[in-house]
Order: structure tokens, then sequence, then C-alpha cells
């Protein structure tokens, strides 16, 4: 019967003590989220190449070398975003995801209108108002409506061998993530 009470406390105090340091390690752990890490990596409304960075390095420790990755924050608040990008890689994805890390909306080069990366993010309310009277410049876009206020796009292209590599890059560089604020008036 001692031994069985001796296994109990030993038991409660052993528990006591994990929760402790769990409790303890959860303010380290909370601030290394993927929000967090990419917001080092570059300004909102940037494109930001993470291969390379420490936040990349971080973000991506299990990623497919074969992919070169970059990420835009943005904000939806300030207004509707354009995601739009020239030039031609043998693949390239986008996935839009909220701040908490659910992917809202995915599409590839195979399902974008002729290949090309054009893509306007907008909050329900703005989506609305687009319909109204759409700007020009997002005539030829695909037209993402998510319910979030903050996310993240994160765009991936394939490197298939050595010599694509500084063709992806400049293609991941010349890729504009902008507000609505920045895109000059059509009219």
């Amino acid at each position: 019967m001692l031994r069985l009470f001796y296994a109990i406390v030993l038991g409660i105090v052993g528990a006591g003590i994990v929760h402790i340091v769990v409790l303890l390690l959860i303010p380290r752990y909370s601030e290394q989220d993927a929000w967090t890490l990419i917001s080092e990596a570059g300004p909102a409304y940037a494109m930001a190449p993470l291969k390379g960075s420490a936040a990349g390095e971080a973000v991506l420790s299990d990623a497919d070398p074969m992919f070169d990755v970059a990420v835009c924050r943005f904000d939806l608040s300030d207004g509707t975003v354009q995601i739009s990008g020239e030039g031609r890689v043998p693949f390239w994805s986008l996935s839009v995801f909220d701040r908490r890390g659910s992917n809202i909306y995915s599409l590839n080069d195979r399902s974008a209108t002729d290949g090309r990366l054009d893509i306007v993010i907008a909050t329900p309310a703005q989506m609305l108002e687009l319909r109204k009277a759409p700007p020009e410049q997002y005539a030829e876009a695909v037209i993402i409506e998510a319910d979030t206020e903050e996310g993240i796009a994160v765009l991936r292209s394939f490197v298939p061998d050595a010599t694509w590599g500084p063709i992806v890059a400049r293609h991941l560089a010349e890729v504009a993530c902008e507000s609505a604020n920045d895109v000059p008036d059509a009219g």
C-alpha cells in the first residue's frame, strides 16, 4: 500500500514539474509562429525571397529544395491587394494564408489565365465594391475573396536545374505585391 501511495505522489509531482516547464516555455515558442518569422524576412507588401534568409531557414526547414519561395504579408484593412508578375518559369504556385496559417486559396500557372500571375485578394465587403465598379488594372486578374484582414501570400517556383536558378530568382524578385493604395487609378 505504501508503494502505491509513493507512486501516486511521485506521478503528481512529476506531472507538476512537466506542467511548470511547459508554461515557462510557452512565451518562447508562441513568438516563433510563421507570421512572426515571415515578418522578419521583409516589410509588408513586398515579395521577400526566403531562400538564404534566417527567417526562410526557420520557416522552410523541410521544404522541397527544387523550389524557390517568396512571401508577401498584407493587410486588407488597407485595401485590396494585387499580386502580379511577368515572365515564364517552369512552374509556379501561389497560396494565400490567413494570419493563423489556414490556407484560404491556392492556384498555379496551369489554372491561371494564360499562365500569368495576376491575382487580387479582397475582403467580402471589398468584393462587393469591386463588382460595382471593377478597376481596369483588375480586368485580367483572378479575384479571391478572403474572409480575413491580415494574410500571407506564398509564391513557390520550380527550379528544375541550376540553369533555371537565376531566371526563377529574377521572376520572384520582379513579382509585385501592392495594396490598392499603391496602385494608380485607371481613370
